[in-house]
C-alpha cells in the first residue's frame, strides 16, 4: 500500500527529481492514484458520503432559518467527521511507511512526510 507513487520511464528517479524536471502540473499527471486496501477506501467513501449528507442538512437548516447554535453543532459534527477521514487516510499511510520504510521513501513518502501530513490534521 503506497500513499502515491510516480509512473515514469525512469523508475529510479525520485519524486523530487520528477517534480523538478516535469514541472508540477506534468508531475501530477504522471502520478498514479493512491493504493490502499479496498476496505479502507470503502470506509472512507462511506464516511465522505455521510459528511456530504451533513453538509446538505446544514444548508437546509440555513434556508429554514434554524437556530445558530443548532447550525454550529451540525457544522462541528461535519468537521469532525471529515477530519476522521483524513486521519484514516494518514493512519493507513503511516502504517505502510512503518512496515515498508525503504519502499515508502522511494515512492516519495518517507516517514517524516507522513508525520507532517498527520500534523496538518492535528
Amino acid at each position: 500500500m503506497a500513499c502515491a507513487y510516480v509512473v515514469a520511464n525512469d523508475a529510479t528517479r525520485t519524486v523530487t527529481e520528477l517534480r523538478t524536471s516535469y514541472g508540477y502540473k506534468d508531475w501530477m499527471r504522471e502520478r498514479r492514484t493512491m493504493e490502499m486496501p479496498q476496505e479502507v477506501i470503502d470506509d472512507m467513501k462511506k464516511r465522505l458520503h455521510r459528511v456530504g449528507g451533513q453538509v446538505q442538512a446544514i444548508e437546509r437548516m440555513l434556508d429554514e432559518g434554524r437556530e445558530c447554535r443548532d447550525v454550529v453543532t451540525q457544522i462541528s459534527a461535519a468537521t469532525k467527521a471529515l477530519e476522521q477521514v483524513g486521519f484514516k487516510l494518514v493512519a493507513t499511510g503511516l502504517t505502510y511507511c512503518v512496515q515498508n520504510p525503504e519502499q515508502a521513501d522511494k515512492e516519495g513518502y518517507p516517514l517524516e512526510e507522513v508525520q507532517r501530513m498527520f500534523m496538518k490534521l492535528a
